[in-house]
């Protein structure tokens, strides 16, 4: 007989035993502050007495559409060896969506180890955090012309200024996340990597990258760029010039970029090679908070009759009808319910993940005519979803 509930601070060791079992981590000390962490919620299955599955959901908002919708951001699922292929990781997920629901969370998002069972759960796969290796030779032949920002060390009067170009760039996106809140604490910045440097212009900073560098100078020796930001180009230049630098001594650099990105546009692409890649996928917990918590383009005006098929969460499954207007969504029960589209479908249209003739062709989407579909492509069209914080 399982039981589902919220572990307590009483629950923590055999929490971190099981997820350091799954994820390799265990022959790490549990750290003083696991797992009691604002904005942080496990929950766990149990035998008995026995924890045997567990899954966290951290409170987080991603930016879609020019505004914060608020995450379930979910980590550390994991599942006892000798009870798996039971269905317990789908009772304890369920349960987590519809607890992320009840305190108002709009969509959920993860980074899986393997897709498939949270497919089985209405996520689907939208994009992925992407690092990039370039010989660090091919940043000096950097051959894009022009004045160049003063570079320096950060220093904690900066922070702001880092907040907000990262904030603009995050703004303009599709998915990225809104570092604030009680696992983004700003102050880290300055101790979280080998180097922060900021670049600037009179005195007003334009730009910053933040980078580590790795252990020795022979031909496996790197420097890996987390964000290099840039509101402006001579900024950009300045970043991707002070990392060319390190060329004598760390032949390779690793950028963390999502195209289309500024930097791309001064560098050789066929000198890059994808050093790591980790996939995030994306599901709705409510549809209609979703639909009204992002902006939409102020341009598109229409209404579409959906038929919503979510078996995980009911509460918005159904006929239900979507209406765009004036930069303004809203999902209201009823309609005729004419185009059919899955819990799968219905993450991969609201990242502008996949068109709907995509989503037909998959089986996701069905009864969407010419311009149905046309307004449904239009009203999620945008960059390509970014994620640049794993969790």
């Amino acid at each position: 007989m399982f039981e589902v509930r919220e572990l307590t601070t009483e629950d923590a060791a055999d929490a971190y035993r099981l997820g350091s079992v799954a994820f390799g981590y265990h022959d790490r000390p549990i750290p003083e502050s696991f797992p009691d962490r604002p904005g942080r919620t496990t929950f766990g299955v149990f035998e008995g007495t026995r924890l045997v599955a567990k899954a966290v959901d951290l409170e987080r908002g991603q930016w879609f559409g020019g505004r914060v919708v608020p995450t379930a951001a979910v980590a550390g699922v994991a599942v006892t060896p000798e009870v798996r292929a039971k269905g317990l990781a789908r009772m304890v997920l369920t349960e987590l969506l519809r607890r992320a629901r009840e305190r108002g969370a709009a969509i959920s998002t993860l980074f899986p180890t393997t897709p498939f069972p949270y497919r089985a759960l209405g996520w689907e796969e939208v994009g992925a955090l992407t690092y990039l290796a370039i010989p660090t030779a091919a940043l000096a032949a950097n051959r894009d012309g022009g004045p160049l920002a003063r570079l320096r060390p950060a220093t904690e009067a900066d922070l702001p200024a880092i907040e907000r170009l990262y904030r603009d760039v995050a703004r303009a996106s599709t998915g990225m996340m809104e570092r604030s809140g009680p696992d983004f604490a700003v102050a880290d910045v300055l101790t979280g990597f080998d180097g922060v440097t900021v670049a600037e212009d009179q005195d007003q900073v334009i730009g910053y990258a933040t980078w580590d560098r790795s252990s020795g100078y022979d031909t496996s020796s790197r420097v890996k760029a987390y964000d290099v930001i840039g509101e402006r180009p001579e900024a950009t230049r300045a970043l991707m010039g002070m990392l060319a630098g390190w060329q004598s001594v760390a032949p390779t650099t690793v950028l963390r970029l999502t195209s289309p990105d500024p930097a791309f546009l001064g560098l050789a692409s066929s000198s890059m090679s994808v050093d790591q890649r980790k996939p995030w996928m994306l599901r709705l917990v409510d549809a209609a908070r979703a639909v009204e918590a992002r902006g939409w383009p102020s341009v598109v005006e229409g209404e579409v009759d959906l038929d919503v098929a979510d078996e995980v969460c009911p509460w918005h499954a159904g006929p239900q009808r979507l209406i765009l207007s004036g930069g303004e969504g809203r999902l209201e029960p009823g309609g005729t319910g004419t185009v059919r589209i899955t819990s799968r479908g219905l993450a991969l249209w609201y990242a502008g993940a996949a068109t709907p003739a995509v989503l037909r062709r998959a089986g996701h989407l069905e009864g969407a005519d010419a311009k149905t579909g046309e307004l449904l492509a239009v009203a999620t069209a945008g960059p390509a979803p970014a994620l640049h914080d794993y969790f």
